[in-house]
C-alpha cells in the first residue's frame, strides 16, 4: 500500500440511492469525502437494469427521497409504479439538483480495502491501481448489484448475441424477427418476457422454478392524486419511516386468514388482487408463518393463473409446486401469464428437461435443441453480500471479511462487522434491506451512521468497532425471526440458494423498517451500546 495516497474523512463505495444520500448527508456535516462508482453515472441498480419492462414494485410517490421537502414538491411521477427510465431520470435530477457528481469518480471499481489499526485509516485501491485513504468507509454497494451468470457448458461457443438483465446495453435492443431464449423467471424474467414476446419471431422461456406473481395494477397517476400526496407528504413520510415496509400503501393486517369465513376471505383477496401490487401478500397476518393460511392465498393465485392461461398443461407448468406463496422474492407483472397464450411463445420446463449445454446455435436440453439468435439471462444476483465480498476487505495483519463470513455474514445492526473498525454497510445483511423500501432503509442507516460519527467526533475517538458479543446477539435475533416463518423452507436468494456454495443464511431482517429504526435509535440513546470507541 502506498503511503502518499489522498486522505478524506469518508470514502463511499457506490453511487446508487444509498451512496448519493451518503454524499449529501456527510457533506452537510462538513466531512471531506470521495465516492467511487463502477458505472458510468449515478443510479446504481437503475443505471444497470435497463431491460425492457424494468419497473419498480413500490408506489413511485414513496420510492423517492424524503430528506428534502422541496424535492418532494417539485418532482412529478407519471405512473403508479415507475419505469426504470423514469426512476433514473429522477436520480439524475437529484444528483444535479444537489451537485453530488463532483464528489464521485465514475467507471472505477474498488478492488482492495485495507485497514491499518496503527494509523486508524482505510486504504482503498481501485481497479486502475489508484489509492485513497479514509478514516471511515461506507459500503453503498447495493443489495442487488452483482449479477449472477450461471455456468453452463458451451456458453463461450454460442454464435448469437447474449445479454444479462442486470447489465443491459445503453441502447435499444431490437428482437424483431429473431428467435430469443430467456433463461430465468424471477422478477426480472417476469418483467421482460411480455416485452420480448411482442417483438420476437419466437420466444422460448426457460423456466427452472415457477413463480407466484400478482398483477401490478400499474396505471398513470392523476393530477389530483399527485396533489393529494404532495399536500400530505410530511405526514405520509413519517408513517412510512415507522411502517413495516417503508410504504404507507402497504396495509397492516390484523387478522388471521383462518379466522374468517371462506366468503369473507375470498372478498378480501378479490379486493387486493383487483387493486394490484404486492399488497396482496399482506392481506392477512399469517400468510408467511402458517402453512394452512398460506394455502388459502396460494390456492387463490393458482386459480387466477389457470384462468389466465388457455392451455391447462402450460398453466400447470407455470404453477409453483416447490415453495410457499411469498417465500421467494415477490413478483408483480403486467400480462406475464397471458403471454403464454401467444403462438410465438414456448415455455420450457427445465425441471423436466434440464439444459445440457449451450451450442453454437442455441440451447440443448435433455429433450431437444432450441435454435436461438439471442439468449437473455434473467438470472438475478449474488444478493446482499455479493458486491461487498467482491472486494478484498481486510485488516492489515488481521482478519479478512470473506473468511469471517465464510459460514454466513454477521453484522451488528446489519451495519458493522466486529474486528473491522470504521466500516459501515448500507442495506447489508441483517438489515431490512430488500424487504422494505430501500430508499428509506438507506436514509435511516446513513442518518444513524452520521450521528454515530458525530458522536465519535464529540468524544474525541478515532475508531468505532462493533463488539463481537453484540454482533452475535443481533445475528441470532435476525436468524430467530426468520426461523419462525416459512421463508426458511424456500430455496430463495434471500437464503443465498441461487449461488453455488453460498452459506444458507437468511440475509435480510424480518422485523420491519419501523422496528429496526426503533432498535437503532435505542442503541444510540444508550450511548451506542454494542460499539467500542477507540481513541
Amino acid at each position: 500500500m502506498t503511503d502518499n495516497a489522498t486522505a478524506v474523512d469518508v470514502a463511499i463505495i457506490g453511487a446508487g440511492v444509498g451512496g448519493l444520500y451518503a454524499i449529501y448527508k456527510f457533506r452537510q456535516l462538513g466531512f471531506s469525502l470521495r465516492a467511487f462508482e463502477a458505472g458510468g453515472d449515478v443510479g446504481g441498480t437503475w443505471y444497470w437494469n435497463r431491460y425492457p419492462g424494468a419497473r419498480c414494485d413500490i408506489e413511485s410517490t414513496e420510492y423517492s427521497f424524503t430528506f428534502s421537502e422541496e424535492l418532494q414538491q417539485e418532482w412529478d411521477w407519471t405512473e403508479r409504479f415507475a419505469t426504470q427510465a423514469e426512476i433514473l431520470r429522477y436520480i439524475n435530477h437529484v444528483a444535479d439538483r444537489f451537485s453530488l457528481r463532483q464528489h464521485i469518480k465514475f467507471n472505477t471499481q474498488i478492488s482492495v480495502l485495507e485497514y491499518d489499526r496503527t494509523e486508524g485509516l482505510w486504504t482503498l485501491v481501485t481497479d486502475k491501481g489508484e489509492t485513497l485513504r479514509a478514516r471511515y468507509c461506507v459500503m453503498a454497494t447495493g443489495p442487488l448489484s452483482l449479477p449472477q451468470v450461471p455456468k453452463i457448458e458451451g456458453f463461450s461457443d454460442f454464435k448469437g448475441a447474449w445479454y444479462h438483465t442486470a447489465r443491459w446495453p445503453h441502447h435499444d435492443v431490437d428482437f424483431s424477427g429473431l428467435r430469443v431464449g430467456v433463461i430465468g423467471t424471477g422478477s426480472s424474467g417476469i418483467q421482460i418476457v411480455p416485452e420480448v414476446a411482442k417483438q420476437a419471431k419466437h420466444l422460448f422461456v426457460f423456466q427452472r422454478t415457477a413463480q407466484y406473481s400478482v398483477p401490478s395494477g400499474n396505471r398513470p397517476l392523476t393530477r389530483e392524486e399527485l396533489s393529494d400526496v404532495k399536500a400530505n407528504y410530511r405526514e405520509l413520510r413519517q408513517k412510512s419511516r415507522y411502517s413495516r415496509k417503508g410504504n404507507v400503501y402497504f396495509d397492516v393486517p390484523d387478522t388471521s386468514a383462518l379466522s374468517v369465513s371462506d366468503e369473507e376471505r375470498r372478498a378480501r383477496f378479490d379486493a387486493y388482487w383487483n387493486r394490484g401490487g404486492l399488497n396482496f401478500l399482506y392481506s392477512y397476518t399469517d400468510l408467511v408463518t402458517n402453512v394452512e393460511a398460506n394455502e388459502t392465498a396460494a390456492s387463490y393465485v393458482r386459480d387466477k393463473i389457470r384462468s389466465k392461461v388457455k392451455d391447462p398443461a402450460i398453466a400447470d407448468m407455470l404453477i409453483p409446486n416447490d415453495h410457499y406463496l411469498g417465500t421467494k422474492r415477490p413478483c408483480s407483472d403486467s400480462g406475464y401469464y397471458e403471454t403464454f397464450n401467444r403462438e410465438n411463445v414456448t415455455l420450457v420446463d427445465l425441471k423436466q428437461t434440464p439444459i445440457e449445454t449451450i451450442t453454437p446455435d442455441g440451447i440443448r436440453t435433455t429433450a431437444r435443441d432450441y435454435p436461438l439468435d439471442v439468449i437473455v439471462f434473467a438470472t438475478g444476483f449474488d444478493a446482499v453480500t455479493g458486491a461487498i465480498l467482491n472486494i478484498d476487505i481486510h485488516v492489515k495483519d488481521g482478519p479478512n471479511l470473506a473468511a469471517e463470513w465464510k459460514s454466513g455474514p454477521r453484522a451488528y445492526l446489519g451495519m458493522m462487522a466486529a474486528r473491522f473498525p470504521n466500516l459501515f454497510f448500507l442495506a447489508g445483511p441483517g438489515s431490512p434491506s430488500v424487504l422494505a423500501n430501500v430508499i428509506l432503509v438507506n436514509e435511516q442507516q446513513v442518518d444513524w451512521i452520521a450521528d454515530c460519527l458525530m458522536h465519535a467526533k464529540d468524544v474525541g475517538t478515532g475508531a468505532i468497532e462493533a463488539r463481537e458479543s453484540a454482533q452475535e446477539e443481533w445475528t441470532a435475533h435476525v436468524r430467530d425471526l426468520a426461523e419462525g416463518t416459512l421463508f426458511m423452507t424456500a430455496n430463495s436468494w434471500y437464503l443465498g440458494a441461487n449461488i453455488p456454495g453460498k452459506p444458507r443464511v437468511f440475509l435480510p431482517y424480518l422485523g420491519g423498517l419501523g422496528t429496526f429504526r426503533e432498535k437503532c435509535d435505542q442503541v444510540a440513546h444508550e450511548g451506542y451500546s454494542g460499539l467500542t470507541f477507540i481513541a
